[in-house]
């Protein structure tokens, strides 16, 4: 499976182990994403207008030295899946959505016909944050959560595509002792916002092969070298069932 991600540092985080995740899983899938930091919807579909050559391309998690464009990398053809996501401070914002989510997913359509298209639902912030779009949310997670859940699911509805849960499942893992904000053992995000290394990286590959390979997560083998030592087994079983769990309950 060859998938393309228009996105920004979220959709990095989440395909940062996919590849490995899947091939301990028995499967093959190259990810590509295109990555410019805090990338929007608005901004994606200015890029996608000009041609602009600004995405820094990223295959498998692993940088490149290449700098591409939507178009160029959407003519290369061959993509099984796309995945869309709005710039997360805008998240919970249904109105920065359109008329730019309805543009790319009409070109996507016009050029990769017959090619799924996702909505990858990113997450709210942990209660700490410090991030500078928090306060559009009230300093609130759970604000933030219900807006950008709602958000998102209009926006898969009316764009006709499949629903990666992440931000759904994040929710579910801070409501788990090891991984509860302020007084778990682990963190889900590293700074407030992006998910922590190596946890929450798993843990968003993990959604995204339960959805876009149909491969049931627990039980994988596949354990990331981070630095500090072996990964939790207690805390991975938690991890692959929660992923697990919300996958097969998305919309």
């Amino acid at each position: 499976m060859r998938v393309l991600s228009i996105g920004n540092s979220f959709s990095q985080d989440a395909t940062w182990y996919l590849h490995r995740i899947a091939e301990a899983g028995g499967r093959e899938i190259e990810t590509w994403n295109l990555y410019i930091g805090g990338c929007s919807l608005y901004r994606h579909a200015k890029n996608l207008r000009g041609a602009l050559k600004e995405y820094s391309l990223e295959i498998d998690g692993q940088a490149t030295a290449e700098t591409v464009s939507i178009n160029e990398t959407v003519e290369k053809g061959g993509w099984d899946a796309v995945t869309l996501q709005q710039a997360s401070h805008y998240s919970g914002l249904p109105e920065t959505y359109e008329p730019f989510l309805t543009e790319l997913a009409r070109y996507l359509r016009e050029k990769l016909p017959g090619t799924k298209l996702w909505i990858h639902e990113t997450w709210s912030y942990d209660p700490d944050s410090v991030h500078d779009g928090f306060p559009v949310y009230s300093m609130s997670g759970e604000k933030m959560y219900n807006m950008l859940s709602s958000a998102y699911r209009e926006a898969a509805e009316r764009i006709g595509a499949g629903f990666l849960p992440v931000g759904d499942g994040i929710e579910e893992l801070r409501k788990t002792g090891l991984f509860m904000p302020r007084t778990g053992k682990y963190a889900v995000n590293r700074d407030g916002f992006h998910l922590s290394i190596p946890y929450g990286r798993m843990f968003a590959a993990y959604i995204w092969a339960e959805c876009l390979l149909d491969l049931d997560v627990r039980g994988n083998s596949f354990r990331p070298a981070f630095g500090r030592g072996e990964c939790d087994p207690e805390a991975v079983a938690i991890l692959q069932e929660t992923a697990h769990r919300t996958a097969k309950s998305r919309i």
